[in-house]
């Protein structure tokens, strides 16, 4: 690596550059994110898992540009046109656009009308021209004429002599800069529909006539747009605001002319110079810097849409565990049926059925019959029912089953079922259960996400969980990678018990190979649970490195040394001993005596090989070995008949479980089989510029209903429960989000609006109550989220 990289990563990071040089000669060894944010604070000067996961991201980034640079310094040098100057510009150039830009002028490209009038020999005369715009045009043009190469005429001699300079114009890097940041800051986004198209991309029909400030476009609206466009629904433009667009030379060409110093002294050449500008914008850049900013507008769209997607994505395999309880999954289906599986503390499937408690069978009472019996004979505490078509249904029917039986102490729970299908259609699932139904595999996941929620959706792929936005949008390729290294880092900051994990959790430890991972469940099932980790040196493919990156992470509950059951490194056994044996206390009796390891001098232990943070940590540790990061489980209770949104009325509060958070706000289950959204405006008395900040997913929340569209199975809520969705004409409260510049009817107001549009009466069939102009405004940002 060299020191420029290092200097730029201290520089983004606000770091010592010593510490970005050790950092990233730990990840060049091999060694994972979490085992150095954890275990090699000395060494990186304490940096945490975040800031290793950008040091990462840009490592790779500024890695990719110093081989583009190299290879663009060697393109330029082979064509024999690298001065000193442009060398220097190059190796100072700090992002890939500015690169490209450099290279622009000297990149191989098809024949150009450029290459064909230089071919001819006509650079000289533009060269004259631009040098002394006192030369006659005419008069100069008549001595390049070349009939062979089609140049016979002066009118086709100076128009190609136009073309030498437009491409020279056109390619300066510093004109190119100046003129994409002018458009970036002062340009509009505009979006129109493509003629025809009107009926067929109806769901577009938000931005048939939509423009917005470039700079302010937000990453839902922007992905909105371009799937429109990419659809063949849309056409995108940039555009300046009317008042400048609207002068007779575009603001551009005179940044043109006075980068290029032309300007019209009356001189003889000084018209045609003009016009020499004038096609250079509208002819040759346009497209060019249009392209260039709606790339960027897109990258850093998909960027903010992938970060919200980790986000939430964290907030879920972060979620609360029910812990080792036994429980049956309940995945609802109608005219299938429901399906049933009771699995054990463990997650061991030990019983199933089908039962058809719903329309149309409406076989309550057998249906009760098996699931009271299941419950009794197996001792199960939980139920887990899916929110999937039918689960408000299967909840009223266990609740009433469970009323019948008052003997029976079982809790019911709700819980998210996204991604159950695709798990149980997996080659996992088929390997795990290879003579069980699908159906129930499906069950069965339902089941053991209420007990470990972490467990069992890192089976499944992250893409498939669908708490993202745009997902499919966006880069596969960047999303995987974050996704991934957001599982890594949620399964190595829980830990994992290496006595019961599968064998897709075990590959999410850090270190461990899927390969690995499947060692160590076959060595498990062959000889029997690991009594310590040190056993773990005997499977096969388990190295000595490998160990270390992987070590501190498993647990080994109730083995041979307690502290195999805590986050402490086996590096750092030798520690934990001493400190026994200095202060005569046994090992097990150390553990979890907090006044003790509270009056421990961390300084006294440390040494040459082991920091202050290190021992610090290991005290902290100590205190609390193999503490669960995660919060105390607590469910939504979910109000009695409100089970369809026709039985949703304005102004009733309900709690819920948020589901999903965007950049525009929230999706709160309420368990009406449609999640209802919390705009942004409506999540907060103060103002909030992230969602996240009053919300994550699996948040238990309290909600206000503000609208309700049946038609469009569309819910309006707020987490503002002194709003109020019935008060006509009453004004809104001044918040502090500012509208979306740009037409009206495309702006964000300031919150939900209250007025006639907002307060519709209710009509028999709750048909009419329409959600007001903010909602409304959300819900189309929404509709394509996924």
């Amino acid at each position: 690596m060299t020191q420029s990289i290092a200097a730029l990563l201290a520089a983004e990071l606000a770091i010592d550059v010593k510490q970005a040089i050790a950092a990233v000669a730990l990840l060049d060894e091999g060694a994972t994110v979490p085992f150095i944010s954890r275990y090699r604070k000395e060494v990186t000067g304490g940096l945490d898992d975040t800031q290793m996961r950008l040091l990462e991201e840009r490592l790779r980034y500024l890695r990719e540009m110093a081989e583009r640079r190299d290879a663009i310094l060697k393109s330029i040098d082979e064509q024999d046109k690298l001065t000193p100057e442009l060398e220097a510009a190059i190796k100072d150039a700090e992002t890939k656009s500015r690169l490209e830009d450099l290279y622009l002028p000297y990149k191989p490209k098809r024949r150009t009308k450029a290459m064909i009038a230089r071919e001819a020999g006509l650079e000289p005369l533009a060269d004259a021209l631009y040098g002394d715009p006192n030369l006659d045009p005419e008069v100069l043009a008549a001595d390049y004429l070349n009939v062979e190469a089609g140049f016979d005429s002066n009118k086709a001699v100076l128009d190609g002599a136009k073309q030498i300079l437009m491409e020279r114009f056109a390619e300066d890097a510093e004109l190119l800069h100046r003129l994409r940041s002018f458009l970036k800051s002062d340009g509009l986004l505009a979006s129109r529909v493509v003629t025809g198209k009107e009926e067929e991309g109806a769901k577009f029909s938000d931005y048939f006539e939509h423009t917005e400030p470039l700079k302010s476009v937000p990453s839902h609206r922007a992905l909105a747009m371009f799937r429109g466009r990419n659809e063949g629904f849309l056409m995108l433009d940039l555009r300046l605001t009317s008042e400048e667009s609207s002068a007779d030379t575009h603001p551009c060409q005179g940044m043109i002319a006075a980068h290029w110093s032309i300007e019209d002294k009356g001189r003889a050449a000084d018209k045609w110079l003009a016009e020499v500008v004038r096609w250079t914008w509208s002819v040759k850049m346009p497209l060019h810097i249009q392209s260039d900013l709606l790339m960027a507008l897109r990258e850093q769209s998909e960027a903010e849409a992938i970060r919200v997607f980790a986000s939430n994505l964290k907030d879920l395999l972060l979620a609360a565990p029910a812990g080792p309880q036994v429980t049956i999954g309940l995945d609802p289906g109608l005219r299938t049926g429901v399906k049933v599986a009771a699995v054990d503390a463990t997650g061991k499937l030990v019983d199933q059925a089908t039962i058809y408690p719903t329309p149309p069978q409406n076989k309550i009472r057998e249906a009760a019959a098996t699931l009271v019996t299941m419950i009794k004979k197996h001792g199960v505490q939980l139920i887990s029912i899916g929110n999937g078509t039918g689960s408000r249904e299967t909840d009223r029917f266990v609740a009433e089953a469970l009323a019948a039986h008052a003997e029976l102490s079982v809790r019911r729970v709700v819980v998210n079922e996204a991604g159950a299908s695709i798990y149980s259609a997996s080659e996992l699932a088929a390997k795990e259960f290879p003579d069980v139904d699908v159906t129930i595999r499906g069950a069965v996941s339902i089941a053991r996400r209420l007990q470990d929620p972490l467990a069992e959706l890192v089976k499944i792929d992250p893409q498939s969980i669908g708490v993202g936005q745009y997902q499919h949008d966006v880069s596969q390729v960047q999303l995987g990678r974050q996704l991934n290294a957001v599982v890594e880092d949620c399964v190595n900051a829980v830990g994992v018990d290496i006595n019961t994990a599968s064998s897709p959790l075990l590959t999410r430890v850090s270190g461990l190979s899927p390969r690995i991972a499947e060692n160590i469940v076959s060595m498990r099932d062959t000889k029997g649970r690991f009594e310590n980790r040190k056993a773990l040196l005997d499977v096969v493919g388990m190295g000595a490195k490998t160990f270390q990156q992987a070590a501190g992470f498993l647990r080994v509950m109730d083995g041979d040394n307690p502290l195999d059951a805590s986050a402490v490194h086996p590096e750092s056994y030798s520690l934990v001993e001493k400190i026994a044996t200095e202060n005569g206390r046994e090992l097990r009796g150390l553990i979890g005596d907090s006044p003790f390891l509270r009056a421990v001098n961390a300084r006294d232990y440390v040494s040459k090989d082991v920091g202050l943070p290190t021992v610090t940590d290991i005290l902290s540790e100590l205190e609390k070995p193999g503490r669960d990061p995660r919060p105390e489980f607590k469910t939504a209770k979910l109000q009695d008949g409100i089970e369809k949104i026709t039985d949703l009325r304005l102004d009733m509060v309900l709690e819920g479980t948020v589901t999903n958070v965007t950049s525009f706000g929230a999706f709160v289950d309420v368990g009406v089989h449609q999640d209802g959204l919390v705009h942004i405006s409506a999540m907060s008395d103060k103002f909030i510029k992230d969602p996240r900040e009053a919300a994550k997913a699996g948040d238990i929340v309290k909600v206000k209903v503000m609208a309700i569209d049946v038609p469009r199975k569309r819910v309006g809520l707020s987490m503002r429960l002194t709003d109020s969705a019935q008060e006509p004409g009453a004004e809104p409260k001044k918040r502090n989000h500012r509208p979306a510049q740009g037409k009206r009817e495309n702006a964000q107001p300031t919150r939900p609006r209250r007025g006639p549009q907002g307060t519709a009466k209710q009509s028999s069939n709750h048909g009419a109550v329409k959600p007001n102009n903010a909602f409304a405004d959300a819900f189309a940002k929404a509709r394509d989220k996924r």
